[in-house]
C-alpha cells in the first residue's frame, strides 16, 4: 500500500463513478457517497456524512476553526482542500494540462478530466429513486433535495430563504450584510465570491487561456472565444 503512494497506483476502482483509489478500505468509505449511508452525525445540526474525516470537517463550520493558513496572503481556511484551491486559482497562473477537444488549459489533471465531461456528455450520477442522471455530483444532491426532500435545506437567519447548496447560501448571507471578502490583489475592487474575483483578475493578466479551434487566435474570456468562434465558422462557410 505504501509503494502506491510512489507509483500512483489505483487499482481499486469505483463502479458507479470514474474515481479510482489506491486502498480498498477508501473505495468502501467513498461508495457510502452513491449508496446514502452516513453513520456519522454531527451533534450541533444533526446532519449526516459518510466518512468521519467530512464531520470533522464539517465541526469547523460551528466552531468557525480555520487551521490552514496561506503562506502568501495570510487568509486561513478549515480545510486544507480548500487553501490548495486558494493557491492554484489566486496565486498561480500555470496550466499544463491540455483538453483533447477544445485546447483550454487547465492548472490539475482532476480540473481536465471534469471538464472533459462537458465534451463527452458522461453522466455518472444517477439518482436512486428516479431514472435521473448528472454530470457533477452537486447537481444529484440538489436534485435530491428539491425531487424527492432527500437532505437538508439550508435557511438564511435574517430572511428565510432557503438554499440547496452551502456556497449559495454564504454568498447570499454577505449580499444581506454587504460583505465582500474577495479583495483583488492588483486593485482596490472587492467580491461577493471567488469565481467573481477570478473573472475579474483576468483584467491584469497578458494570459489567454481560451484558444479558437478553427484559427490560431486566443481570448482572456469563455465569452469572448465563443462569439469570435461563431463569427469565425461563418467566415470560413
Amino acid at each position: 500500500m505504501h509503494s502506491r503512494m510512489h507509483s500512483g497506483d489505483k487499482p481499486y476502482n469505483c463502479h458507479m463513478c470514474d474515481k479510482a483509489f489506491s486502498q480498498s478500505g477508501n473505495l468502501y468509505r467513498h461508495i457510502r457517497v452513491h449508496t446514502g449511508d452516513k453513520p456519522h452525525k454531527c451533534h450541533v445540526c444533526k446532519k449526516a456524512f459518510s466518512e468521519s474525516g467530512s464531520l470533522h470537517r464539517h465541526i469547523r463550520v460551528h466552531t468557525g476553526d480555520k487551521p490552514y493558513t496561506c503562506s502568501l496572503c495570510n487568509k486561513s481556511f478549515s480545510q486544507s482542500s480548500h487553501l490548495q484551491l486558494h493557491k492554484r486559482c489566486i496565486h498561480s497562473n500555470r496550466r499544463p494540462h491540455q483538453c483533447p477537444y477544445c485546447g483550454m488549459m487547465f492548472k490539475t489533471n482532476v480540473e481536465l478530466k471534469l471538464h472533459v465531461r462537458i465534451h463527452t456528455g458522461a453522466k455518472p450520477y444517477s439518482c436512486r429513486h428516479c431514472s435521473e442522471r448528472f454530470m457533477w455530483l452537486i447537481q444529484l444532491k440538489t436534485h435530491l433535495l428539491k425531487s424527492h426532500n432527500e437532505g437538508t435545506w439550508l435557511t438564511c437567519h435574517i430572511c428565510q430563504k432557503n438554499f440547496s447548496r452551502s456556497d449559495q447560501l454564504n454568498t447570499h448571507l454577505f449580499q444581506h450584510e454587504d460583505l465582500k471578502p474577495y479583495v483583488c490583489s492588483k486593485c482596490p475592487k472587492h467580491f461577493y465570491t471567488a469565481s467573481n474575483l477570478k473573472t475579474h483578475q483576468m483584467v491584469h493578466s497578458d494570459y489567454k487561456q481560451f484558444c479558437c479551434g478553427l484559427c490560431d487566435k486566443s481570448f482572456k474570456h469563455k465569452a469572448a472565444v465563443i462569439k469570435h468562434f461563431k463569427r469565425c465558422a461563418d467566415n470560413l462557410g
